[in-house]
């Protein structure tokens, strides 16, 4: 009787577990869950908290443990899913039809179930800044590159801002600045000791190139943030 006993708490508990388990991160099960906002915050089985706002048609990602916001490409998958991928085409998130959402990381290429904690305030950028607002974020961003880099890397900007490219002026230098710290964290410092200067170049389209010490990273106006290329993009370039 004792040993029925021990099982039968056993599986009491085993079973009281996995409920708790399905009811956080759903049960990758074919249960239809509520459409999730349109703005929402997701954590993800790792304890990778992300914010995915879709209210706009470019939609957006920001994890809460980094400043820049990534802008997804959605794609039909199927079953009726949808991927969304970054600039670069890597899988980032996969929505089930059935609500359900899967992260893909670098450390987890696999994915990882995220449950869907509620609403969020929009990772939508303003429409413009002020010039000191821009020249701070220049500096903030020159900051953070040089302490990456370990020696001083100064951020210029070749062409006049105007209200219209202040934001995406600001956003390129905040996400130039995140590719440095990501490269110093990963221990890529080695490429990062030629570069001295960013310059933030308008241009057609977004791109990167390293000629000598001066790492041009172009922006292309009226594209909204998919006018910059992302840090992975900057990575690459500084890499090669």
């Amino acid at each position: 009787m004792l040993l029925a006993f021990a099982l039968a708490a056993t599986a009491g508990a085993a079973n009281a577990q996995s409920s708790l388990r399905d009811a956080f991160f759903g049960n990758r099960g074919e249960t239809r869950k509520a459409p999730a906002p349109p703005i929402a915050r997701y954590v993800a089985e790792t304890g990778d908290a992300f914010i995915l706002d879709r209210a706009a048609p470019q939609p957006l990602l920001k994890f809460e443990n980094s400043s820049e916001v990534w802008v997804l490409s959605p794609q039909p998958a199927p079953r009726g899913d949808t991927i969304y991928k970054n600039e670069l085409g890597e899988p980032v998130l996969r929505a089930s039809k059935l609500g359900g959402m899967t992260l893909f990381t670098r450390e987890r290429p696999g994915g990882d179930a995220a449950a869907l904690m509620g609403k969020a305030s929009s990772i939508q950028p303003p429409p413009f800044i002020s010039v000191n607002a821009l020249f701070q974020r220049l500096v903030q961003a020159s900051a953070r590159a040089s302490r990456a880099a370990q020696h001083r890397v100064s951020f210029e900007t070749v062409d006049d801002a105007t209200p219209a490219t202040s934001v995406l002026v600001a956003d390129t230098a905040t996400v130039t600045a995140e590719a440095f710290e990501r490269m110093a964290r990963d221990g890529g410092r080695g490429p990062l000791a030629r570069v001295t200067r960013v310059l933030l170049a308008e241009g057609h389209k977004s791109g990167a190139s390293l000629k000598g010490g001066d790492l041009t990273v172009t922006y292309a106006p009226g594209k909204g943030l998919s006018g910059r290329p992302s840090s992975k993009r900057i990575i690459k370039i500084v890499n090669k």
